[in-house]
């Protein structure tokens, strides 16, 4: 089972933790976890991102999604941090929806927190082939 934190300190739009927990669900259940899992979810605004990508990443922009693995053996995944203003700009530049852009954010930082990455081609494509098929899943498509 996953429990998901999600804490938004964004605004007050109830509708994003449906998304998130859809998501991350079928995320947990895809990649075969076994027993009670945490992940955290905390929605922030571009300039606080920012800050964050700056502070722990030393990247002067605000990014997309950051995650932090918990590297301790126990039920905590990590923690997932989405910009909700860089998700709104993604969907329009993507050209689909902004629930179909959450999910993605939500999934990619759920694998990150397992300890999947993207810096050669091939965790790229084996990351990339793990979203879509996770997404696709639950619906979120482009």
């Amino acid at each position: 089972m996953l429990r998901i934190n999600v804490v938004n300190s964004y605004d007050n739009v109830k509708t994003y933790k449906p998304i998130i927990q859809t998501a991350l669900n079928e995320a947990y259940r895809h990649m075969s976890l076994k027993g009670r899992k945490v992940i955290s979810v905390v929605l922030i605004d571009n300039e606080n991102i920012h800050a964050m990508n700056k502070q722990y990443r030393h990247k002067d922009y605000a990014t997309d999604v950051l995650s932090f693995e918990n590297t301790d053996e126990g039920d905590e995944l990590g923690d997932i941090i989405i910009s909700i203003d860089k998700t709104k700009e993604q969907a329009l530049q993507y050209g689909h929806s902004f629930e179909r852009e959450l999910a993605f954010l939500s999934v990619h930082g759920f694998l990150h927190c397992l300890g999947y990455d993207h810096e050669t081609k091939e965790e790229e494509d084996i990351m990339t082939a793990l979203q879509e098929e996770i997404l696709k899943q639950v619906g979120f498509v482009r």
